[in-house]
Formats: structure tokens, C-alpha cells, sequence
């Protein structure tokens, strides 16, 4: 096949699996150009096999999906590059209606779609089960490897985020899916399907809740895969609806696969990134007020006004003024009485302001963090909550509880207790001056999912939950703009396709605070599916601080210590404003290796600004490594051009072609632990 074949994609109106009595989704590869609004004609038609599937009232919908009534709404580019189309297909009997929102993108040749379900009788309806959002085969046009790339998730370890592959055998079946409820906790939701004939597709499931995916090859040249909530089968109440997890496909042609890669991190930013005034957000410089004081105080419990403004004016004096001056943990009530063994994490739930260490509230410091040209982010964590806190003895009605468990679960399911908290944190920024919102969830949350709901609804809570969660986030950045919420969850571990559309991982790891190694590796792994991440760096030298650079980042420097150079600070800042811009375009590894972990290896990646034809090239040489020099095969640069290479710690400048570039440029280190930035262009 020639390697410049591009992508084709139809579907058939029936296939038979293993014997089974219902249809199944296919997609082809062929010799065709996709246009993706074909592809979506194709899958989503009157009499078709859909590329969803489920299970309702013990009958599998292949079985009657096509015989209920059809509809189909076009309403057509709903913004620029974006085309909608919602299809409905209702049982005329038992009035069960299946909505499916797809949007697409031509310029991506990228699809994502919603399944929802509604009731449409007074009375309860029978059981939805086994709902399949996605439920399909990929036919390849020749017999090849097929292989699935994909990431760990948040453990959290230096393996955060590591890169992995499972090339699948003929029959073999391979299954994912996170950990108590949160939806990159241990799992990630991002893959890249490759065949080595050359054809792929990036797949990503949208649910901030327990999802699942099940890949299986079916044959030299076809693999079959589905994904959706992995816990569900309920019966829906009188005129109930629901929704089920998003589904996005973006599908490449290529040799190389990053190429996939990096069109999905174009659309992430693109169309997927919460946007500020139109445009992308720029995922900010954060600084801390110091962190952590002297044991027993932890977080910010022993912070006050007087310190804080100190610190704004030590960083003015430095010229260190960040971008975002970041609040976190314990400057509520409670937090602070040490001798009491109270700390941040046992006094959640107590959500007012220590009036003894604010006595004017967070407003006199949001007032001196805007005087000097920043914003102002605090941190909070409401869904989990303290038994013996205010919020959980005065809003009991609003709470879920679990067995052996110290905290409730706020029931953001709850549509009364939603609104009042939508409110209360709504007033509480704009009260307080506050430009971003900083949300972490530091719990297990499944048990209290699974041990409320009613008996034949499982899942409900879960749904619930989560459709209050997205409504809270979007009603804070309707409400606010210009905000950015940031979504930690023990440090990323609640990172998918919805919550992207909304949040910032702005900390996207709990691993130990500022290890260069691990944050290499979470880069590493992390940039192949999602450019917008940020981390925090503790020292200023060149090794440790590069392992952190990113879109985002906070600086948790000590500028009281006599040990720490201002100097050194600047410079780092310097460096990553220079740089940032690389990572919001396109990403190649330069390196792989099955444990990126290890101490005794080189780590690189490349980034490339098909804008300006302009890149820079990031490696480090780790502890243990024997090695001197390593060789790099660069991608994205023009073979027919030629371009300068200078080194940003020496200045030192060199030319090669985009061929040379392409064939192996030598990269040298002459001590362990030490790393290098090279910027090229024409």
C-alpha cells in the first residue's frame, strides 16, 4: 500500500459476530479521503446499525434498534469549524427515546458524540443495561499488526502517565478501566489504535466517573471495541432522562503515528480547551505564598493577611510576579488549630475564612495580588466533607455517607443542595475577588455511589453526580468568563475528555513534590494525548527545573532562604515564558525505552511550530546513565531547508539540513545529571 494513502471510512448495515442475532458498527479503511460528515451520514441513518448499542428490557438493541422511529435534526456549524446534528430513535410502544447529540469536525476529521436516554411514560420504564456509547469494528484495508497505545493514570509514581502498547493477538481481548470512581485514578481515558499498515484513530472516553473500554481482535485486519459507564443497569423513573459518558474519534493516515498524536492536541486546544475571550486560555505561571510552614502547621493552616502581603511585596521586589498567585489549602476555620490535631485534610466541610488570620477575608490579599498584575486562585475541595464539620451537621440532607468512612459525599446529584452550592462558591469569588477556581477531591467516591443507590437503579448516583458536577463547572465559567477552574483530585486524577472541556490540570500529580525524574516521564507520557497539564517545580537548577517545563506551571520556591538565589529564579522564569509557546504546538518523542523510570537513561522530545517551521529540543541525561552522547532522529522539519541550531546555555550556534536533522543529530552531555535545550529555525 502506498504509504500516502489517506483514510476512508463507511459503514455496513449488518455484521454477525461469533453467531450473535444483532448487528454491529463497521468502519473500513480503503484508499478514499475521509470527510467526516459522510462518515457521520453513514453511521448515524434511518435503518442503520448505529455505533452504540444496548441492552433494554433483556433485549439487545441490535435486535429493534432499526424498527423504532427515526428522527434527525441538522443544525448545521454552530461555530466556526464545528457542525451539529442530533438523532432520536423512539419506541412508539413503551415511548423510550434514544438521543444521540454528535458534533464533527471536518478540519480533524473528528467526531465526539453524547448518548442520552429518556422515559417518556408516567410510569417506571424497564431496564437499560450494557449501554455501549461506542460499539464498532475497525476493518483495515491490508492484515497487520494492530496495536493500542495508551497511558497509565495517577497512582501516584513516576510512572504517572507512562506511556503504553498492547499489540493485540488474533482473539486476544484487552480491557481498561480506573479506580474507585475517579476517572484517571490508576486508568486512562486517551488511546491511539494504530494498524501498522499505516491507518489509526485516537479515541477518548468524556466521563469523570468509572468508565470502561474493551478492545478485541476479531481477525488479521479488524478489531472490535466498545466503551462506556462500566456500572449500569437502571430502570428510569416517569419522564426521567439521562446521560451516559462522550465519545471522540479523530482518525489519521500516516507513517508515523504521532501524527495522529498531534492533530488530537490540536483539537484539544482548538475545540475541546475552555476558552477565554474566544481564544484558548493560556494555562498560567502560578506561585505559592511560601509553601509550608513549620511542622505541625501544613498547607496554608498557620498563613495569614500580613504574611501573604509580605510575600506579594517579596516577589514584586524580585521581580517574580507570577501570573497567578495561588492559594491552597487550610485558610478556613478549624484548619489552624494544630494543638488540636486539626490540619487542611480533617477540617474540609468548615468552608468560612479564618477571621483570627484574615480578619478582612481573602480581600485584601485578592486587592494586593491585582495591584501588582496578577490573578488571584484559592483552593477548594466541597464534595468531600468532614462528618463533624459545619457543612456536615448543618447540611445533612445534602450529604451521602459510606460505611467506615470519616468524610460525607456533598450529593452533588441533589439538585437543591447543586444550586445552593453553585451560589454559595459564585458569591464566595466574586466576594472575595477571586479569579480562579481551584477544586480538589481527595476521596474515594464509588462506595458512596454504589451504596445509595436504590435497589434495580445502578448507576443513578453515579450519573447524577456526575451531571452535577459538569453543571457546577459550567456554571462557574458562565458566571465568570475569564476564570479558569483547576482540577486536581489527589493530583490528576480526575483528567478525561468532558472534564478537559472545562478544567485545567493545572498540578496533574501527587508524586513526590518537584522529583525530576517522575516529572520527566509524566511530560513525556502525558504530551501525547494532552498539551494544557502543569506541575510544580521546588528547585531552581537547570535539571530539576526543565523536568517541569510544560503549559503550566508553580513555582513553589523558598524566597525567604538564604540558601535560594533570586538570580537563578529570574532566569528560570525567563526560560519558561521563552518556551512555553513550544507546547502548545506539536509534540515527538525523541526517545523510548519500556520503562521510561529508570535512572540510567536519556529522556528527549521534540517540539515543532508547523506556524514558523521553528522547534526546540529538550533532553536530560539522568543520574546513572554511561553514556555521553545519544543520536536523534528529528520529524517535522523540511528536508529541503536548512536551519540553525543554537544551544540555550551556551549560545553556541550550528546548520544542518532538514534531511541531516531527519537522518540523526548527536546530542552530548558530558556529565550525569545535566540537560539541554537546543531552539532551531531557518
Amino acid at each position: 500500500m502506498n504509504k500516502h494513502i489517506v483514510l476512508y471510512i463507511t459503514i455496513l448495515s449488518l455484521f454477525i459476530i461469533s453467531g450473535s442475532s444483532y448487528g454491529q458498527a463497521i468502519s473500513k479503511f480503503g484508499k478514499k479521503e475521509v470527510k467526516i460528515e459522510n462518515w457521520v451520514d453513514a453511521n448515524f441513518r434511518k435503518g442503520k446499525q448505529p455505533p452504540f448499542s444496548f441492552v433494554h428490557n433483556s433485549d439487545h438493541s441490535g435486535n429493534f434498534i432499526r424498527q423504532w422511529k427515526f428522527s434527525s435534526q441538522k443544525l448545521g456549524e454552530i461555530e466556526k469549524g464545528v457542525f451539529n446534528n442530533i438523532y432520536r430513535w423512539q419506541d412508539e410502544k413503551t415511548k423510550m427515546t434514544v438521543e444521540c447529540n454528535v458534533k464533527y469536525y471536518p478540519e480533524y476529521k473528528a467526531v465526539e458524540w453524547v448518548l442520552g436516554f429518556t422515559n417518556g411514560l408516567t410510569g417506571n420504564s424497564s431496564t437499560i443495561e450494557q449501554v455501549k456509547v461506542i460499539d464498532i469494528d475497525f476493518q483495515y484495508a491490508s492484515d497487520s499488526e494492530i496495536i493500542v497505545h495508551y497511558a497509565d493514570g495517577s497512582t501516584p509514581s513516576r510512572a504517572d502517565f507512562h506511556p503504553r502498547r498492547k499489540i493485540l493477538a488474533g482473539g486476544e481481548s484487552f480491557e481498561i478501566y480506573p479506580r474507585d470512581g475517579r476517572s484517571s485514578d490508576h486508568a486512562f481515558p486517551f488511546f491511539n489504535i494504530e494498524s501498522t499498515s499505516g491507518q489509526g484513530a485516537m479515541f477518548a472516553i468524556g466521563w469523570t466517573g468509572t468508565w470502561y473500554s474493551h478492545f478485541e481482535k476479531k481477525s488479521d485486519n479488524a478489531i472490535s471495541f466498545d466503551a462506556g459507564m462500566k456500572n449500569l443497569n437502571t430502570y428510569l423513573n416517569g419522564n426521567e432522562s439521562i446521560r451516559t459518558p462522550s465519545i471522540c474519534l479523530l482518525f489519521w493516515n500516516d507513517e508515523n503515528r504521532m501524527n495522529g498524536h498531534n492533530a488530537f492536541r490540536r483539537f484539544m486546544i482548538n475545540h475541546q480547551a475552555p476558552k477565554i475571550n474566544g481564544k484558548p486560555a493560556v494555562y498560567p505561571v502560578s506561585t505559592s505564598f511560601n509553601y509550608g510552614d513549620p511542622h505541625p502547621c501544613n498547607e496554608y493552616t498557620c498563613l495569614t493577611t500580613d504574611y501573604a502581603l509580605a510575600m506579594i511585596n517579596r516577589y514584586k521586589k524580585f521581580k517574580l510576579v507570577p501570573e497567578v498567585f495561588w492559594l491552597d489549602a487550610g485558610w478556613y476555620i478549624k484548619a489552624n488549630e494544630v494543638e488540636n490535631n486539626k490540619n487542611w485534610a480533617n477540617t474540609v466541610g468548615n468552608w468560612d475564612i479564618d477571621k483570627n488570620r484574615f480578619p478582612g477575608g481573602l480581600k485584601p490579599i485578592a486587592d494586593a495580588v491585582h495591584e501588582a498584575g496578577a490573578k488571584f486562585m484559592v483552593w477548594f475541595e466541597p464534595e468531600r466533607v468532614i462528618k463533624e464539620s459545619k457543612w456536615g451537621t448543618e447540611h445533612r440532607q445534602w450529604m451521602l455517607d459510606a460505611k467506615g468512612t470519616d468524610a460525607y459525599l456533598f450529593d452533588l446529584g441533589n439538585k437543591d443542595a447543586l444550586n445552593w452550592l453553585c451560589k454559595f462558591i459564585g458569591d464566595f469569588m466574586e466576594e472575595n475577588g477571586i479569579d480562579y477556581y481551584r477544586q480538589d477531591f481527595n476521596m474515594r467516591i464509588d462506595n458512596y455511589w454504589r451504596e445509595n443507590d436504590e435497589p434495580g437503579r445502578t448507576g443513578i448516583r453515579e450519573i447524577r453526580h456526575i451531571e452535577g458536577l459538569y453543571a457546577f463547572w459550567d456554571y462557574l465559567l458562565e458566571r465568570f468568563p475569564e476564570a479558569i477552574v483547576d482540577n486536581c483530585a489527589s493530583g490528576g486524577r480526575r483528567l478525561d475528555f468532558e472534564s478537559m472541556k472545562r478544567s485545567a490540570p493545572l498540578w496533574r500529580t501527587d508524586y513526590s513534590y518537584g522529583e525530576p525524574i517522575g516529572y520527566q516521564t509524566h511530560t513525556y507520557g502525558l504530551s501525547f494525548f494532552l498539551p494544557l497539564t502543569g506541575t510544580g517545580v521546588e528547585k531552581n537548577d537547570k535539571f530539576t527545573f526543565r523536568s517541569s517545563l510544560g503549559t503550566s506551571v508553580i513555582f513553589n520556591w523558598k524566597i525567604t532562604e538564604a540558601s535560594s538565589s533570586f538570580t537563578e529564579m529570574q532566569r528560570c522564569f525567563r526560560e519558561f515564558m521563552d518556551v512555553r509557546p513550544y507546547f502548545y504546538e506539536d509534540y515527538y518523542p525523541l526517545t523510548s525505552y519500556e520503562d521510561m523510570t529508570t535512572d540510567d537513561i536519556w529522556l528527549a522530545y521534540q517540539l515543532h511550530r508547523p506556524s514558523d517551521d521553528t522547534g526546540i529540543i529538550v533532553a536530560f541525561r539522568r543520574d546513572q546513565s554511561p553514556d555521553e552522547t545519544i543520536m536523534v532522529k528529528l520529524s517535522a522539519v523540511d528536508p529541503e531547508k536548512t536551519y540553525t541550531l543554537t544551544d540555550r546555555d551556551t549560545g553556541e550556534s550550528f546548520v544542518k539540513t532538514g534531511d541531516e536533522l531527519r537522518k540523526g543529530l548527536q546530542l552530548t552531555l558530558s556529565e550525569p545529571r545535566s540537560s539541554l535545550i537546543f531552539e532551531y529555525g531557518k
